[in-house]
């Protein structure tokens, strides 16, 4: 995994100071849309295809993509393809959001939780967040049935998890020693 992420790290890092200048959100949005179209199995087999031209990969994922996709990211998505690093995409799009969080001051937030959340309980959960980590969070949360209660927080290298799974665990370790 290191080496796709050393693969990643400078197209990410041109990516974002070619960003810069134009709209990071807007750019976000649309390397979102095509990190999850590189991410299927049969485009990558198409894209891999030693008779699929470059243009053709180009045209299938803007097509898959639903996005009208600005010059910039096209180019960009053009020298992906002819470089044949389609599969470190969604790489180099985890770490376009990494520096384009960092130049705004947000952190993402990774909310595991066992059941759905509404958005008013988001929003409190959020701001309770904010305060704890001292930062804004632009939280993303996915739900989790094995936590069986609570949530789990990643934010960085940090992690708050108040899930029931995790004090069992815990119970089980004090009980045990």
């Amino acid at each position: 995994m290191a080496e796709i992420a050393t693969i990643a790290r400078p197209y990410a890092e041109a990516l974002f100071q070619v960003a810069k200048s134009q709209d990071v959100a807007a750019w976000g949005r649309q390397l979102d849309a095509l990190a999850q179209v590189a991410q299927d199995a049969d485009l990558r087999q198409f894209a891999d295809h030693p008779k699929a031209q470059s243009e053709q990969v180009l045209a299938v994922m803007t097509t898959a993509a639903k996005q009208d996709l600005a010059p910039g990211v096209q180019n960009f998505l053009r020298a992906v393809i002819e470089n044949g690093r389609l599969a470190a995409l969604p790489e180099v799009v985890a770490q376009y959001h990494v520096l384009a969080n960092a130049a705004s001051g947000v952190s993402d937030a990774h909310i595991y939780s066992a059941y759905e959340i509404s958005d008013a309980q988001l929003a409190e959960l959020k701001t309770t967040l904010e305060q704890r980590f001292g930062r804004k969070l632009d939280a993303h949360v996915r739900i989790e049935p094995a936590l069986i209660g609570g949530v789990r927080v990643v934010v960085g290298d940090e992690v708050l998890d108040t899930s029931v799974k995790a004090r069992l665990e815990r119970m089980k370790v004090a009980l045990t020693a």
